[in-house]
């Protein structure tokens, strides 16, 4: 009876520590599974903050273009109004000059006029003679048969 007691221990014995082992083993995966769960809830906030910078990033690189891009708008705006103000000024000078031009030929006009209409005038038909007449030499080709 000793030895069948003795065996009843060691059975006893034996499932005692496998159950213990047992619980050993469910605490040990339960406690993996928390660090696995932890590890991946810290590489989730890990992604989710590094999404968030690049987010960010993006949206600040977005407003400085933009920036730039409306001073690079304003600064067109800027130049094509001094480059019409330029023509303009251009425009007015040529107009000046055509106008001074103008001016010109009509006074230099109206001078010949004055001075054309006190000049005397050529005798018509005058074949290269005073009053169309010959006057004194006779060449052979000037004498006028009557």
């Amino acid at each position: 009876m000793n030895i069948q007691l003795e065996n009843m221990k060691q059975k006893q014995e034996r499932e005692r520590r496998k159950r213990m082992a047992e619980e050993k083993h469910k605490e040990w995966v339960q406690r993996k599974r928390e660090e696995e769960r932890r590890e991946r809830e810290r590489k989730l906030s890990k992604e989710m903050a590094e999404k968030a910078t690049k987010e960010l990033e993006k949206m600040q690189l977005q407003e400085k273009a933009e920036v730039k891009y409306k001073e690079w708008l304003k600064k067109k705006r800027a130049e094509e109004v001094e480059k019409k103000k330029k023509e303009k000024e251009k425009e007015k000078e040529r107009e000046a000059e055509l106008q001074e031009k103008k001016a010109r030929s009509e006074k230099i006009f109206k001078e010949w006029l004055h001075n054309a209409r006190n000049k005397p005038r050529p005798v018509l038909n005058g074949y290269g003679f005073p009053h169309g007449k010959s006057a004194g030499l006779y060449f052979c080709y000037t004498y006028v048969v009557t």
